[in-house]
């Protein structure tokens, strides 16, 4: 999750921090960026074997501005040599931390002795060096755990060797970064220098994926029960125009806290008010010592019985009867537990045989991610965490973030290469893009400021029209309402019911069929909330087959309290089940006073018109003519995988939506559900991408709800991809580019005239990477200290050839507000920097979520 630290160690407010990083120094834009422009025009007359089109030009359009972000610069030796090595272990294992450390005791090794301070590994399977090995270079080792002075009996030997793969020249990554050698691949010096820049954080933190790593503080703060939050950078080298640079960012994530098992489930079990075990132990490694010697083995689960009542075969001690945990440990190890019947055991076995062991035997050490799913009050913890003004993350990252990653001046993780990086932020420029104009039926044109705008007292462009709604009460907990007599029902009832007719929808005078739940079942009996749906299930089926030609056309949902199973679950009910929408409100919100509750009411409303086929504004036609002057269809594509906590087989998710209307509001979708695959990772960005597999049909599927609502088809199309890593783009052009092109192949029917081919463009939106952009002066500035909306940078940190750009089309609502990485990765519409950058921001306030004030 990313943010920054509120002042101090491990919390405070952070209220006295500037509003703007180093906002007393004057920002200066690097020199190197004053020839992007001759860069560009080199282009027109380069020759390439690349499909992904190559950058046409800079945006002109907006205010210029100067920015920092969180790029450093990397200083090499001229005509470097990089030497890659190949690490084979034998015997073979494919245990990540068993790798680590037989690594780890390898650099012990007197062999290895003379290479030190000029070779960095990966941990697993590659080393690179600034000198050459011997070769071949045997280096053998007896396992030891890490702890252990001496090996425990029968202990592993492996066998280490190195072999040369290639030697990289530095010299093609230079010309690579001053625009003289396209088509060159720069990956696998860049996967090298990102070895030696982590080594130094690789032996002080914890790293977690593949680019961050994260330290514990003294006392870091708790996030629940057994749970706290540790502070950690995320660094990776990123090629761009006449500089390395090292792309450094804050981050926070969840970690066990270290200590006795028992402890931690005692603590879960008093702190949690009846949480399952199970869950807060799930994908743990616990170590034991009992055996005379360290041994750490993954849970496999914690099981129901305790270590008295859970028993097993055991012809050693007894070969006539079943031996119970307690007493295995009493005379096996002459160990008397202290928990035999107020603790469950722990099952450290393999699929197929089951290992038991008492809680207070095993330790939780240092450095153990949590991976679980965090409940609402350790979200909300890490959220108060993690959310700070962007100048104390700044802060952070250069006093704090540096000197842990071993990124500072005369401080080189790997003294041997000669590498040194900056501890100052690049300067690059930025524009701040004008706001569209919009309209809304009748009225003065509202004022957009910060990119939102006031929305009381207008009238929607086009109004819905409501048939029959029903408005749902549901009991859990908090009871703000007594039910569906509560007084203060109707009234928010007929409030809702007058802001939606005054903002121009069709809606019934009468009273909308009001139902309430039963108070549902405790999260403490019920924590899956299965019991809880299953009331709400059941009451929404019962009217539905009491008026089975009177489908309302929405369920208003009145929630006492946000719950991550409840919400998403009416949401199921409503879209998959009984195919009826549906529109939630927060009571506590709801209820508020009549000033926010006339703004809340308004915001509700704009979802409601939506969702029943309105259009609440209009943006004016000069700035939708990108889009208007042909017959124009807007793509969207995704895949949504599962979570970590997640059953194995659960599928991914596929979705299409596609623009429909004139105004490009209404976004029907096809969905698919299909194979969750493991993705292979790029080495400059952690995201993982999975193609859509029947993006054809799709495709399909939409361009015939476009012909069948405008009687023709649209001559072009803009795809917009999210989800994709920059080490996808190749795939995406050999895989869903075709799968689209044959989506059209489909038309060419008897009935239309000729083959049917609209020009097409792809644009990939990259949101999570850990490019941060920093206002340089408080003109430029929110009221937190974050860029304004509508900035943008297409200099300076984007890519050299490839053209990209990073927009901030919304106000950051808390926290330091992150752009969106757009990369347009295919083009035969022939695309202008301006045109791109300028009607995406546009198109961005047609959405539902932009109206805030």
């Amino acid at each position: 999750m990313g943010g920054g630290p509120r002042g101090g160690r491990g919390g405070g407010p952070g209220a006295d921090a500037p509003l703007i990083y180093k906002g007393d120094t004057p920002a200066r834009i690097d020199d190197r960026i004053a020839t992007s422009d001759a860069l560009v025009q080199s282009f027109k007359v380069l020759k390439t074997k690349r499909q992904m089109p190559l950058r046409p030009g800079f945006g002109t359009l907006g205010k210029p501005i100067t920015l920092r972000a969180n790029f450093f610069p990397i200083k090499f030796p001229e005509n470097m040599k990089i030497y890659d090595y190949s690490i084979d272990i034998t015997p073979k294992t494919d245990i990540k931390r068993l790798k680590a450390r037989i690594l780890q005791l390898v650099e012990s090794d007197t062999q290895y002795e003379p290479y030190v301070g000029h070779v960095a590994h990966d941990r697993s399977e590659r080393l690179v060096s600034a000198k050459k090995l011997k070769q071949p270079l045997n280096i053998q080792i007896t396992f030891l755990e890490d702890g252990e002075t001496r090996p425990r009996p029968n202990a592993q030997v492996y066998n280490i060797s190195f072999t040369l793969v290639r030697e990289l020249d530095t010299n093609q990554l230079t010309k690579y970064i001053e625009g003289r050698s396209h088509d060159y691949d720069p990956l696998p010096v860049i996967s090298a220098v990102n070895i030696v820049l982590q080594q130094y954080a690789s032996k002080t933190g914890q790293r977690v994926g593949q680019n961050r790593y994260f330290f514990r503080d003294q006392a870091p703060p708790e996030l629940g029960p057994g749970i706290e939050a540790w502070r950690g950078y995320f660094t990776s080298v990123r090629p761009v125009y006449k500089q390395l640079m090292v792309n450094v960012d804050f981050c926070m994530t969840a970690f066990y806290v270290p200590g006795n098992m028992a402890d931690a489930l005692q603590h879960f079990q008093r702190v949690s008010r009846g949480g399952m075990p199970a869950k807060f132990a799930q994908g743990i490694k616990v170590t034991t010592k009992h055996l005379g010697y360290k041994m750490k083995k993954p849970l496999k689960r914690v099981e129901n019985g305790t270590a008295r009542s859970t028993t097993f075969q055991c012809d050693e001690l007894e070969k006539n009867r079943p031996v119970s945990v307690e007493e295995y440990f009493k005379r096996k190890y002459k160990i008397t537990l202290k928990h035999p019947t107020d603790l469950p055991v722990l099952n450290i076995g393999s699929k197929y045989k089951d290992n038991y062991l008492p809680a207070e035997l095993c330790e939780i050490e240092p450095g153990l991610p949590y991976h679980g799913r965090l409940g609402d009050k350790e979200t909300a913890n890490m959220i108060r965490l993690a959310c700070n003004r962007p100048a104390v993350n700044a802060q952070s990252i250069v006093n704090e973030g540096l000197p842990k990653l071993g990124h500072v001046p005369g401080m080189s993780p790997v003294p041997g290469f000669g590498l040194t990086i900056s501890d100052e932020m690049t300067g690059i420029p930025g524009r701040e893009l004008p706001y569209p104009k919009l309209s809304y039926k009748g009225g003065k044109p509202p004022n957009v400021n910060n990119g939102s705008w006031n929305i009381l007292d207008v009238k929607f462009h086009r109004g819905a029209a409501i048939r029959n709604w029903w408005v749902l009460v549901v009991r859990d907990g908090n009871e703000v309402l007594q039910g569906n007599t509560d007084p203060r029902l109707r009234g928010l009832v007929e409030g809702f019911m007058k802001k939606c007719a005054s903002s121009g929808m069709t809606i019934p005078a009468t009273l909308p069929k009001l139902m309430s739940t039963p108070p549902l079942v405790s999260p403490f009996q019920d924590p899956s909330r299965a019991q809880a749906m299953d009331q709400i299930r059941d009451l929404i089926r019962t009217n539905l087959q009491q008026a089975p030609n009177a489908k309302p056309s929405f369920i208003l949902v009145l929630l006492s309290n946000r719950d991550n199973y409840i919400y998403p679950g009416i949401k199921r009910l409503g879209e998959v089940e009984f195919g009826v929408h549906t529109v939630h409100m927060q009571l506590n919100k709801a209820l508020g006073e009549p000033k926010k509750q006339d703004q809340y009411l308004s915001n509700v409303a704009l979802k409601v018109n939506t969702k029943l086929g309105g259009i609440n504004h209009l943006l004016d036609a000069a700035d939708m003519k990108w889009l208007t002057n042909k017959k124009t269809m807007v793509v969207g594509l995704d895949v949504t995988h599962p979570g970590p906590t997640s059953q194995p087989g659960t599928p991914s998710i596929a979705a299409v939506v596609a623009s429909v209307d004139q105004f490009f509001v209404q976004y029907p979708c096809s969905i698919r559900v299909q194979e969750s695959k493991k993705e292979p990772r790029c080495c400059l960005t952690s995201s993982p991408a999975q193609m859509i597999t029947d993006l054809a049909d799709m495709m399909v599927e939409r361009l015939l709800l476009w012909e069948k609502r405008n009687k023709a088809l649209p001559d072009r199309i803009f795809v917009f991809r999210d989800g994709v890593s920059e080490g996808q783009f190749e795939t995406v052009l050999e895989d869903e580019l075709n799968k689209i092109v044959a989506s059209f192949k489909k038309f060419d029917t008897k009935g239309r005239a000729g083959a049917y081919r609209p020009t097409l463009s792809i644009i990939v939106c990259g949101k999570r990477h850990h490019a941060k952009l920093y206002s340089t002066n408080s003109i430029y500035a929110d009221k937190n200290g974050n860029t304004r909306p509508g900035t943008v940078v297409d200099k300076g940190i984007g890519a050299i050839y490839e053209f990209d750009f990073y927009l901030q089309a919304h106000a950051g609502l808390q926290g330091n507000v992150k752009s969106t990485h757009y990369t347009v990765v295919y083009d035969e519409n022939a695309l202008g920097a301006d045109e791109i950058q300028q009607g995406t921001h546009t198109s961005s306030y047609s959405t539902v979520a932009r109206r805030r004030r």
